[in-house]
């Protein structure tokens, strides 16, 4: 039987102003036999996270449509009036190719105008760092990037920045939920939109930005050497076909092959299962053609162009997936490297990654005596490193594990078009040296340990896999394994509960780290697993970590496969 609270708020929409089609719907809901469909759409509202709203769509106060985009806006409209009193206020909005992209972000500035905010609106759709960069270029106060990032075609939201450039953080991401979660209406929304308070930003801002991405170049003279190195794109259907091939082309490149079938934006993703650079089978297109002709190279980024993946030839002329943890060695590796050779690291520089980003990228950050801050999962944390640092110390570099990097600050969040730049430089300077990336990875397994990473997403879909989720994190706290796959768990860190717990002596201590819902178990072998319900999707992640030395280039795949199998294990521990 339903619960009646759920057919009160389905009955509440019914007879709110909403439209025909919307009250067609719920309808249908109410008098489908099979309740699942109307309890998951109606059993809560839409949370508006501390990054924004994420969800499929569909009608109810569970999904994304255009009802709880204007809900969600009213309140952050609400919150910005709030905040900046008696002042101009400024957001600047772009969406990626997603269904619906269009229309939610016109929804959103048609309630910011209503609410007499101005605000300054892509005229084309374009990637999220070129958001970021706007909202400072511009200096606005805010900014909406509608997109779903990577999420499958059934899923859309959108992700609320503020004067800085970076996603919101505290105390303005509970600020604006705790406004938003006063909007109990549809009909407390203002949809009375006022068109004099749009401003278009024109095609001509992507220069603007492009000029900020080839500053980031170390070394030009190498792309000159390499300027005919055959790179692979693919936009992956998403709003990064335009400015990665010219981020390439401004450092120099010339010789750059997009994927055909998925350069034009499709919010269906008609050629991926799923659009995210993560997976192997959304680059195979991409493999395909690197293969046809023997590129050096292939480069695609998720929809909205934050996340970058790079597939590279091997020893054995093999295309190979680097992952987000890779990549992210190697840009830190080649930028700390090309400092020194300049003479430019003077200490006071820093690095940073989260805490479920590989730990190599702070080993090689302290072999060129650069200091490493490490935060809490997502974007927005590093963003706030960056700012507290503004004016004592240089950001380099920073990023996470899922295939986000970050290279000087001008944007504010993961650019995955300078970061499609920066790699194929990396691999034009290390080919004029007679190397291929496998050769660079070995030399810096080398110097500072052999490091690989895996991940498990176990997803758990509607109420009660959001309950099971829940249920698994807590018999993590109630029942503290002593050993993981037979091996010893030697120290347990509760982000939740910011402690540390020493398994050996049975000591704890506190944790100085933000509370989030992450358990982290340290292993006697020098292996690290981390726990943590995904904030954007119905999923329990698992991020494995191990590592060994190794002892010379030759023994790398050996040394590899030992940490596969290690891998492996581990994984059926939580499968």
């Amino acid at each position: 039987m339903t619960d009646a609270s759920i057919i009160t708020k389905a009955n509440s929409w019914l007879t709110s102003n909403i439209d025909l089609s919307t009250k067609t719907e719920i309808e249908a809901l109410l008098a489908s036999e099979d309740p699942t469909e109307l309890i998951d759409s109606f059993y809560r509202d839409l949370e508006f996270g501390t990054g924004g709203l994420r969800g499929l769509m569909g009608v109810g106060s569970n999904r994304m449509n255009v009802y709880t985009v204007g809900m969600a806006t009213q309140g952050l409209a609400n919150y910005l009036l709030q905040s900046f009193p008696g002042q101009k206020i400024q957001l600047a909005i772009t969406h990626d190719s997603r269904i619906n992209n269009t229309l939610f972000a016109e929804t959103t500035a048609n309630v910011l105008t209503a609410n007499g905010i101005h605000v300054k609106y892509f005229r084309e759709m374009r990637p999220t760092p070129m958001l970021s960069f706007a909202i400072r270029h511009y200096g606005c106060q805010s900014g909406v990037m509608v997109t779903a990032s990577h999420n499958p075609k059934e899923y859309n939201g959108y992700k609320v920045y503020w004067e800085d450039g970076g996603q919101v953080v505290p105390p303005h991401d509970k600020n604006i939920i705790a406004e938003v979660l006063k909007i109990k209406s549809i009909d407390d929304v203002n949809w009375s939109k006022n068109d004099n308070l749009i401003e278009f930003i024109e095609e001509d801002f992507d220069l603007i930005y492009l000029n900020e991405v080839k500053k980031l170049s170390m070394s030009p003279e190498s792309i000159f050497v390499q300027k005919d190195m055959t790179i692979v794109f693919s936009p992956i259907h998403g709003a990064s076909g335009k400015m990665v091939p010219a981020a390439l082309r401004i450092f120099g490149f010339e010789n750059i092959h997009v994927v055909k079938e998925q350069i034009e934006p499709d919010g269906n993703f008609p050629t991926v299962i799923y659009p995210n650079p993560e997976e192997a089978e959304a680059l195979e297109m991409s493999v395909k053609l690197a293969k046809e002709i023997n590129a050096e190279l292939v480069l695609a980024c998720d929809p909205d162009g934050d996340r970058y993946a790079a597939v590279i030839p091997n020893e054995n002329r093999e295309y190979e997936l680097l992952n987000g943890n890779q990549t992210g060695a190697l840009i830190v590796y080649y930028l700390l490297s090309k400092m020194r050779e300049h003479g430019r690291l003077t200490g006071d520089q820093f690095t940073v990654n989260t805490i479920v980003t590989t730990d190599l990228i702070t080993e090689i950050s302290k072999g060129f005596g650069v200091k490493t801050f490490s935060t809490l999962t997502g974007f927005k944390y590093i963003a706030e490193v960056i700012l507290a640092q503004e004016g004592k110390a240089q950001f380099i570099a920073g990023g996470e594990e899922s295939y986000g990097f970050l290279v000087g600050d001008f944007v504010r969040d993961k650019d995955g078009v300078s970061a499609c730049a920066i790699v194929a430089e990396i691999v034009a300077y290390y080919k004029t040296k007679g190397l291929n990336i496998i050769d660079v990875l070995a030399e810096i397994y080398l110097q500072y340990g052999f490091y690989k990473e895996s991940l498990i997403s176990i997803t758990k879909k509607g109420k009660d896999g959001a309950e099971q989720i829940q249920l698994l994190m807590h018999g993590f706290r109630a029942n503290k394994p002593e050993a993981i796959n037979g091996i010893k768990v030697i120290k347990i860190v509760d982000v939740q509960e910011s402690k540390v717990y020493n398994m050996i002596d049975g000591s704890e201590e506190a944790l100085e780290l933000d509370k989030s819902n992450v358990i982290q178990f340290y292993l006697e072998d020098g292996s690290k697993i981390s726990a943590r319900p995904s904030g954007t999707e119905p999923k329990i992640k698992y991020y494995i970590s191990v590592n060994e030395k190794l002892p010379n280039r030759e023994a790398y795949r050996a040394v590899e496969m030992s940490l596969d199998n290690k891998i492996a294990a581990l994984k059926r521990f939580f499968e």
